[in-house]
């Protein structure tokens, strides 16, 4: 039996809130190990979602009774401050005893800048990531926190509301600078199954937690996943997150969501969606991209069903022919 779980990851971006709930309990029956919402201010494109996925997640943890569930980014930048960052999450193990758990990431100017931020340099979103895990992770250890720092400050802030068990915290990384952040405060690591950046944040993830005298935790890697009856239903499916592939809509200031999709349509090809998502009507080959990821070194496969064709026929199938599959293989 592989060791690794898979975690159904829920498109707030794509879906309205309803159906993600509803999406949550069927992937619960289905078999999968874990659940994550994204969070988002705007979506990718126009029209799509933005729930907001902290409410969201409430109400999951209500409608399932066994799944871990948390973020698939927060980013504790700008729109979320970090005590706050640390009152939810509390707030969420306290109800869901054992369950809840944090993803953090530097954030996307899509989110922050319509709430008022100026977009900064790379730099500067990390060092605000750094600095709230920093607050978030005090807070969590029950400290009641006076903090000046260069981009936060707190007096005297205290989680009040405490539960048994302090969440976990996955900190995304694209890159072997957040990586490094990710080996000093994290939980584990959670960036793109990307074959080729990959490996490099996940040696740079473990080498800065060897280095902080930490152990190394979860390497979660995170793709996208459309299934439909066929090969081109699954592709117009997933057609609109070729506006989430561009580079710099990460790092740059792009926060207009049409704008980024036309810019998508233009630069990013078919090819490259399907490159970058499981994107096709076989669950066999499903099965078999899954398990490369794994071999990438993944203790978690973080699975975002983007089948826009029928999200709740693509639960089936995986509930069926794929983690079946999975469950029951012996990986490396």
């Amino acid at each position: 039996m592989t060791s690794t779980r898979f975690f159904y990851a829920g498109a707030t971006e794509q879906f309205p809130p309803g159906d993600l709930v509803r999406q949550a309990v069927e992937a619960e029956a289905a078999g999968f190990d874990g659940l994550v919402v994204s969070d988002h201010y705007q979506p990718w494109w126009e029209p799509g979602h933005a729930g907001h996925a902290w409410v969201l997640l409430g109400a999951i943890g209500n409608a399932t009774e066994r799944m871990p569930l948390g973020t698939g980014v927060t980013a504790p930048v700008f729109r979320h401050n970090p005590a706050v960052v640390a009152q939810a999450f509390m707030t969420l193990e306290h109800m869901h005893p054992g369950r809840a758990y944090l993803g953090i990431g530097s954030g996307e100017a899509l989110n922050e800048v319509p709430c008022g931020m100026d977009w900064p340099p790379v730099a500067e979103q990390i060092g605000r990531m750094e600095e709230a895990l920093e607050i978030i992770s005090r807070l969590f250890d029950g400290e009641r926190l006076t903090f000046r720092g260069q981009y936060f400050k707190t007096t005297e802030a205290y989680l009040h509301t405490r539960a048994e068990r302090r969440p976990p915290i996955y900190v995304s990384a694209f890159g072997p600078q957040a990586a490094a952040v990710a080996g000093r405060w994290g939980d584990g690591v959670w960036t793109l199954a990307d074959p080729e950046s990959a490996p490099q944040i996940i040696d740079a993830y473990r080498a800065a937690a060897d280095d902080a005298g930490r152990e190394p935790g979860e390497v979660i890697l995170h793709v996208g996943f459309s299934w439909a009856p066929d090969d081109e239903r699954a592709l117009a499916g997933a057609n609109v997150w070729k506006a989430a592939q561009p580079d710099e809509f990460y790092v740059e200031d792009w926060h207009d969501p049409r704008a980024m999709q036309e810019h998508a349509q233009q630069t990013v090809s078919d090819e490259q969606l399907k490159q970058s998502f499981i994107v096709t009507a076989d669950p066999d080959e499903h099965v078999a991209r899954i398990r490369q990821i794994e071999e990438m070194g993944a203790t978690v496969v973080a699975l975002m069903n983007i089948s826009g064709d029928d999200p709740h026929a693509a639960i089936s199938t995986y509930a069926e022919q794929v983690l079946p599959q999975l469950k029951g293989a012996r990986v490396g």
